[in-house]
């Protein structure tokens, strides 16, 4: 969900849940352009406290421009507070976003690329609940145990936007739970899936890795959506983000929520 204050957003998560969906996202992001914004972290707690089974994540927050300590202790704490419904995509920052160069941070994208990977490792240790201390190019300390850990083991879940076809990129995804696939169209989620069943370590292959496409269906045509969204499944991905980045409204959410996700009609 692009729009709505944070209480209008939790309203909506709940009624989403009412409505089949199984899982709610926000969108992390400071200032771009005349976009409202409001931090993720407050309203994903806020969908977190008017839900039971929905998923929840901010599509997608970039770690280069926070501390990984300061996340590591955000996300463990709306983990316990969702009981263990928290997924976090991540990614290196859209630039038009003004609290990036405007501010100071680095844009760069080889050192927000090292920054993510340190971040990621730097979240991965301290979620363990065991003394675990960092020596990196941008971050260093000595041995901290941050408790309690989360409910999700051995952690919440992490999708990593993959730019396909950057090797780089891509190789990243395949060390966590998930690639948010930047490919266009049901042919892009198929080299993507057919080049990881080829490059996935063999130790890891049976590990959980979800496939994550968006895109937009026909609130008012289920057969249709349904068949859009099969189709991407069939290529191999495992979960639709139903999005609309541009002309989105609260009205507009709501009624495509109502109408359902776009699941097989019974028949």
């Amino acid at each position: 969900m692009t729009t709505g204050e944070p209480r209008v957003a939790a309203d909506l998560a709940a009624l989403a849940e009412q409505h089949g969906w199984d899982g709610v996202f926000t969108y992390d992001a400071i200032a771009i352009g005349s976009l409202p914004a409001h931090d993720p972290w407050i309203v994903m707690a806020a969908m977190a406290m008017q839900t039971e089974r929905v998923r929840i994540g901010a599509i997608v927050t970039p770690p280069s421009r926070r501390r990984p300590w300061k996340l590591a202790r955000e996300a463990m704490t709306l983990d316990r507070l969702s009981n263990g419904r928290l997924i976090l995509p991540v990614g290196l920052g859209a630039l038009d976003d003004s609290a990036f160069e405007n501010v100071g941070e680095p844009t760069a994208a080889r050192t927000r690329a090292e920054l993510l990977d340190e971040s990621l490792a730097i979240l991965d240790g301290l979620w363990s609940g065991e003394p675990f201390a960092f020596e990196g190019q941008h971050y260093r300390f000595g041995p901290m145990t941050f408790r309690p850990t989360p409910i999700q083991r051995p952690r919440i879940p992490i999708w990593v936007v993959g730019a396909w076809p950057h090797e780089r990129s891509m190789r990243r995804t395949l060390r966590w739970d998930g690639v948010y696939a930047q490919v266009e169209g049901i042919d892009g989620i198929r080299d993507v899936v057919a080049w990881a069943e080829r490059e996935w370590p063999a130790a890891t292959r049976n590990r959980p890795w979800d496939v994550v496409a968006e895109g937009r269906t026909p609130a008012g045509d289920p057969a249709v959506a349904a068949a859009t969204v099969a189709q991407y499944e069939a290529a191999g991905a495992t979960w639709w983000i139903e999005c609309d980045w541009n002309s989105v409204s609260v009205k507009a959410v709501r009624e495509r929520i109502v109408a359902g996700p776009p699941r097989p009609v019974a028949g």
